[in-house]
């Protein structure tokens, strides 16, 4: 069953948000979710940049005048032929 895990990453500045982000991913399992908040407005080029590079996917749920909230879900692993 997928895990959803909250990163509160308001107050950091760059390149804070898209460092804490890229290791938290490193502990979740395929099909884990990450949500993250930040207040940061260069997180909204950041974040999706890093996602890219991981071949997860993003979205924004929330945006504000003072944060972002991003939904990070952490990909499968590809099926190796057999």
């Amino acid at each position: 069953m997928p895990v959803t895990t909250k990163l509160d990453l308001v107050g950091l500045k760059c390149p804070w948000p898209a460092l804490k982000t890229r290791k938290a991913l490193g502990g979740l399992a395929a099909g884990d979710r990450l949500e993250v908040h930040c207040s940061d407005p260069l997180a909204t080029i950041d974040i999706p940049n890093l996602i890219r590079e991981t071949g997860d996917s993003v979205e924004i749920t929330d945006r504000g005048k003072d944060r972002v909230v991003f939904l990070i879900e952490k990909r499968q692993e590809a099926a190796v032929p057999g």
